[in-house]
């Protein structure tokens, strides 16, 4: 009885993939270290000219060929004109595999997130984001068992498996759209806040099935985003943000807290350590730890599964390690020097 649950679970990810009214998209509990697959109007809301942020999942380990994931995304801060307006050039790869059937996803998207600056006394601004690219699933059906595949003696791989797909993949071109707003709070330029929309495959892929049925389309995905950073003494912060996500029939809402603390230069701290918590709404307990080290910093949590779904995975739901540069360039025109800039 247990077998056959573990492999009902990998069976409804498969058909969740396949299912638009039901989808779900990829996501991370690390929300903060994948800021594009949020919100495209999120891109470039960092203290400095460039950040590569890559995060690994390991989700539902106490089941054979759980879910590995890895996100990979890239921003690059260029001023504008005479003023304080920037651009944002980037881009998000993410890589999904999972099962005995090995469902794979890859996704390549570009990126580009224009600021306009809205006050001329502190930073406060308003972002617009696109993101568009080409996204590419496929199973192994060599490894497909189904019922039809057992006779009166028990499994006969000379059978046909009985499914009736096209091929064992297929691809389809995805847009997003986003917006975001962000602003120093009072006179402290380290005390900010932002919040955004996102409208996600706004183009409604079509020929998401590996069978041939043209009548699927992918369902449209919105995303609310907010955060607020607020000192508490000279040496220590606190962060504080949430998503709220519709696709379909599916709603997800992730929130949570890390307290921040300055290890060195108060001013211009090179070491800092994060500590908090996130929880994913019916589903899971995030706790998060992160050390920085400029320019680098690496970031772990867990998932303590607290859904239905945790007799099955024994409580275990996934683990994520995430490793991010992020750093002012030494260039004439850099973000560093700038009175104003886009910054979270």
């Amino acid at each position: 009885m247990k077998k056959f649950l573990l492999h009902f679970i990998l069976c409804l990810c498969l058909y969740v993939h396949v299912l638009p009214a039901s989808a779900q998209d990829i996501h991370f509990s690390q929300i903060f270290e994948t800021p594009l697959l949020r919100n495209p109007g999120l891109a470039g809301l960092f203290s400095g000219d460039v950040r590569v942020q890559s995060v690994y999942r390991s989700q539902w380990n106490s089941i054979t060929d759980a879910y590995k994931t890895v996100s990979l995304n890239a921003e690059y801060k260029i001023p504008v004109g005479q003023g304080d307006d920037f651009v944002t050039l980037g881009g998000q790869v993410l890589y999904d595999k999972a099962g005995t059937v090995a469902l794979t996803s890859t996704h390549i998207l570009p990126v580009l997130n224009y600021h306009k600056s809205l006050g001329a006394d502190k930073s406060k601004y308003i972002s617009m984001g696109l993101m568009g690219g080409y996204v590419q699933r496929s199973i192994d059906r060599s490894k497909m068992t189904t019922n039809s595949q057992f006779d009166g003696s028990g499994y006969n791989e000379g059978l046909s498996n009985g499914e009736a797909m096209a091929n064992g993949s297929y691809g389809y071109f995805d847009g997003s759209a986003g917006i975001s707003f962000n602003s120093q709070i009072g006179e402290n330029p380290d005390n900010n806040f932002f919040v955004g929309a996102a409208y996600h495959h706004f183009n409604k892929p079509k020929k998401i099935s590996f069978y041939s049925d043209n009548k699927l389309e992918m369902a449209p995905k919105w995303v609310g985003s907010a955060g607020v950073r607020m000192g508490i003494t000279e040496s220590s912060y606190f962060t504080i943000e949430a998503d709220y996500s519709q696709q379909g029939n599916y709603t997800e809402t992730t929130a949570g807290v890390l307290y921040s603390w300055k290890l060195d230069d108060v001013e211009n701290p090179k070491y800092l350590f994060h500590a908090g918590a996130y929880l994913r709404l019916k589903d899971a307990m995030i706790p998060v730890a992160k050390i920085e080290f400029k320019p680098l910093a690496v970031a772990v949590s867990y998932d303590a599964n607290i859904s239905p779904l945790k007799v099955g995975s024994k409580g275990r739901g996934g683990f994520e390690l995430s490793v991010i540069y992020q750093k002012y360039l030494d260039r004439y025109n850099s973000s560093r020097d700038a009175v104003r800039c886009p910054k979270f």
